[in-house]
Order: C-alpha cells, then sequence, then structure tokens
C-alpha cells in the first residue's frame, strides 16, 4: 500500500511539473533564439491593446525600454531606435516598445511617445509577464521575431555601452534586420544585453 501511494504522488508531481514547464513554456531566463515568439496582448501609451497576432508575417522587432533609464536616453538623443524603426518600416518591419516597469503607466508612456515624436508605441507591461516569457533583463534589450513568428535575435542593441567605440562600433540588431530581410541566417543571433535593469514587480 506504501509503494502505492508513493507511485500515486509521483505521477501527481510529474503532472503539475507537466502543466508548469509545459512543452510550450519558456525557460526560467526566457524564450530562446530559434523558438516561437511567445504571443502577447498589451496596451499602448493610448489605451489601445496592441497583439503580437496581428504582425503574423511580418518582422516584429522588440525594444524592452525604460524613459528614466540613461542608456536608454542617449540612444533616444542619438535616435538610435527611431532611425532604425523607421528605415525598416518601409520594408514592412514592425517595431514595438515594450516598458516592463511596474511603476510605469500608459500617460508616462504617452509623455515619453509625445516627448520623442515616436510613430511606434510603447507597450505597458507593468506586471512584467511579458518581460519575463522573454526573459528581458535590460534597458535597452532588443529581440527581432522572422517571418515565421520565431526569435532569431536576443540582446542588445550594439556593442558600445560606453559610447566609445567609433568606427568598431557594431549594431547588431542593423545587422541582423538586414540579414532577416534578406531571409538570410543572423549571423551574429545573440549577444549580452547591457543598460538598466529591468523594474519588475517581482
Amino acid at each position: 500500500m506504501r509503494n502505492f501511494y508513493s507511485i500515486v504522488a509521483a505521477v501527481g508531481v510529474a503532472i503539475c511539473l507537466s502543466l508548469i514547464v509545459g512543452a510550450d513554456a519558456p525557460a526560467p531566463d526566457g524564450a530562446k533564439v530559434g523558438d516561437v515568439a511567445p504571443k502577447f496582448s498589451l496596451s499602448d501609451q493610448n489605451g489601445t491593446m496592441v497583439n503580437l497576432s496581428t504582425y503574423a508575417g511580418k518582422i516584429v522587432i522588440l525594444e524592452w525600454t525604460n524613459p528614466d533609464c540613461p542608456f536608454v536616453q542617449e540612444h533616444y538623443k542619438k535616435h538610435t531606435m527611431f532611425n532604425l524603426a523607421a528605415q525598416y518600416e518601409v520594408k514592412g518591419a514592425v517595431w514595438l516598445a515594450i516598458d516592463s516597469s511596474h511603476d510605469d503607466t500608459n500617460a508616462y508612456n504617452k509623455k515619453w511617445v509625445d516627448e520623442q515624436g515616436l510613430f511606434y508605441p510603447v507597450l505597458n507591461d507593468a506586471s512584467g509577464a511579458v518581460g519575463h516569457a522573454y526573459g528581458a533583463t535590460n534597458s535597452p534589450h532588443m529581440f527581432i521575431i522572422n517571418r515565421q513568428g520565431k526569435l532569431v535575435y536576443k540582446g542588445a542593441i550594439d556593442n558600445d555601452p560606453d559610447g566609445t567605440k567609433g568606427a568598431a562600433k557594431i549594431n547588431y540588431v542593423a545587422n541582423a534586420l538586414a540579414e532577416v530581410v534578406a531571409n538570410k541566417p543572423v549571423t551574429i543571433s545573440e549577444t549580452k544585453a547591457y543598460g538598466c535593469a529591468v523594474k519588475y514587480s517581482n
């Protein structure tokens, strides 16, 4: 009888783990390059719901952002994100910024969008659910989803966190996008993100 209860308990644990971890569940460090990009539905700065599924068949760039972060501010002064987003918008790509800061609101993000004159939205992920699903750790942290809905790049915007690289600067996202648009494999598909830590609620 004791063995019977032990077997039942083991099976119960296995079932619970399968429900928690599941084949489609992201790893603890988030979605990996080559995975199908986790779906999401988030409110933009105007309160409009934005669904990733709307952009099926398109290249989608996700930029984890935080208006308070000096690294983000510096990139926006240089128009790093804005110019790259504009360059690839005309090629059919979609740029979505996501703010997973637990204390930021739609109104706060709208102020940032208006100040910067952004043509792409800033989505509110104050719960942190989407950030954790992707494994976003920093602002900025960049992700590229190809036309097939798979994650093909995850990491830093470039190799120049302190702005001193000069001619040696490599924009990883620009290079990856050029390859994705040309239907080529991404040469450098993962790098270590730098910037401010995402201000998750937990």
